[in-house]
């Protein structure tokens, strides 16, 4: 492990302790640590305690856990500005490689997001959920319900809970990597729709400005109105938008089809070159693509009032453990 890499770890270990408001324990520093894209498990978390208390950046509570100190909060404030930013797009470059679908045989890896939540309110808003993904505003249908107790990635599902993994849209961008088209990430944003049909997107944020999931942001700041969709047609839901060549244009639409017949979709038909796509700007020579997020269907829950915890872009599943489920 480089001194770079070291750094990074360490940093995000603080501020995972300084965005908690009691001390923490290192197997929920562990999860939160994946959140942030870093696989370090318990073990390894320990490990760096160790450091961070020898250093006077963190102190332990008794049993409970961790607190960081004045001189941990200065050691964030100075930390590397590579660290603060940037680091979404480089998940999502390390999930895309990761990527080894194959939409000729249906077969292969794909990315998920992980919503958990609680087990009872899933299965009491089981219609409400499948209404959104009969829609068409999802990448999926198919899904994989993770019970209480089970371990996904260093998250383990909570008793009285389920962990729903959904198919991220970003699994999209992946094949198409994959069958030799240059892709790049643009944005994560809200999408009006109008009787029924995507217009604009209203607000953006470019994946590579920030440090934190843009569909999370969205959805942590409740700036979705899904319920307007399912009763009047009018609302508005999450996606995200992505470049490719001009020159791929119809191999790309070649695939979109394929997947499709995989169940893979949500991609939306305005896919052109030009200044713009439902109002987000496009590169020149590009087309843009935009596609729904995979978890409008639990967004719509969120609305509700229901405790859902959502982490977008989550980690790698094998296609075959998808299930048509709702």
């Amino acid at each position: 492990m480089t001194e770079f890499t070291t750094q990074r770890l360490i940093i995000g270990i603080l501020k995972t302790i300084s965005e908690n408001n009691e001390p923490i324990g290192a197997r929920l520093i562990a999860d939160k640590m994946n959140e942030r894209g870093y696989s370090l498990g318990e073990r390894g978390v320990r490990y760096h305690l160790k450091i961070l208390d020898a250093n006077g950046f963190t102190k332990r509570v008794g049993y409970s856990g961790r607190i960081i100190t004045k001189k941990g909060i200065a050691e964030i404030n100075n930390a590397l500005v590579g660290d603060r930013m940037g680091f979404v797009i480089s998940r999502i470059h390390e999930l895309l490689y990761s990527t080894t679908f194959d939409p000729y045989k249906k077969s292969g890896n794909i990315i998920i997001n992980l919503s958990i939540m609680d087990k009872d309110d899933l299965y009491r808003n089981k219609e409400l959920i499948h209404t959104v993904i009969q829609k068409g505003y999802t990448v999926s249908p198919l899904c994989h319900i993770f019970e209480g107790g089970e371990k996904v990635s260093n998250i383990t599902i909570p008793q009285g809970s389920v962990g729903i993994a959904t198919i991220c849209a970003l699994t999209i961008d992946g094949v198409l990597l994959k069958q030799g088209i240059p892709i790049e990430t643009k944005y994560g944003g809200i999408i009006q729709v109008d009787n029924g049909t995507p217009v604009r997107f209203t607000d953006l944020i470019s994946y590579t400005g920030t440090s934190l999931d843009p569909i999370m942001i969205f959805m942590s700041k409740k700036m979705t109105d899904v319920m307007g969709i399912l009763d009047n047609d009018s609302g508005l839901l999450l996606g995200n938008l992505r470049e490719a060549p001009i020159i791929a244009h119809e191999k790309i639409m070649d695939i979109i089809s394929l997947l499709n017949g995989a169940d893979i979709g949500g991609v939306i038909e305005h896919i052109h070159a030009g200044d713009t796509v439902l109002s987000a700007p496009i590169s020149p020579g590009k087309i843009g693509i935009p596609i729904y997020a995979g978890v409008n269907p639990l967004v719509v829950l969120v609305e509700k009032g229901i405790e859902v915890t959502t982490h977008p872009i989550s980690l790698i599943m094998d296609y075959s453990e998808m299930n048509t489920i709702f």
